[in-house]
């Protein structure tokens, strides 16, 4: 999709952080029934990586997503580690009604001198008036709190 976009952006390390942010979503950020989106998007200066999912932070029930410091033993934990060597910058913001957004972003790059005679940049985004990449996920991961299985016991989806 970098590529399509004309960007010159590091597809390998947009790339493991999809995987790592996924991952993240799907094991701890999703209830049950829920699914959890990924969103690309990008300008002229960044490409912005989101994942959404459907844990509300306010609630306090999981831990909010943190950088992890493993055991050499461990074997998980080392995920937002990973994102925050590769990406130029990543956080955690509140998602509407309910859930968070955990993002990064990634310098885009121009493909060749921008100071070059008649050089015009390409169109970075989606073409007008379509929207960013994006791909809902289904989840089948089980809720993390005692709360949340009694009320989706409760409560059909």
């Amino acid at each position: 999709m970098l590529k399509a976009w004309g960007l010159d952006a590091p597809a390998d390390d947009v790339r493991l952080c999809v995987s790592e942010l996924a991952s993240n979503a799907l094991l701890h950020g999703t209830k049950r029934g829920h699914g959890f989106l990924v969103r690309l998007d990008a300008d002229e200066d960044f490409v912005r990586l989101e994942v959404h999912d459907s844990h509300d932070r306010r609630g306090g029930c999981e831990p909010q997503p943190a950088i992890q410091h493993p055991a050499d033993t461990d074997t998980t934990g080392r995920g937002l580690r990973i994102v925050d060597i590769l990406a130029d910058g990543w956080g955690v913001e509140d998602r509407e009604p309910l859930g968070k957004i955990v993002w990064s972003r990634f310098k885009a790059g121009f493909p060749g001198p921008s100071n070059a005679p008649g050089w015009t940049p390409i169109s970075r985004r989606s073409p007008p008036g379509s929207p960013p990449v994006s791909k809902l996920l289904p989840s089948s991961s089980p809720t993390c709190c005692p709360s949340d299985r009694a009320s989706s016991a409760q409560s059909p989806r």
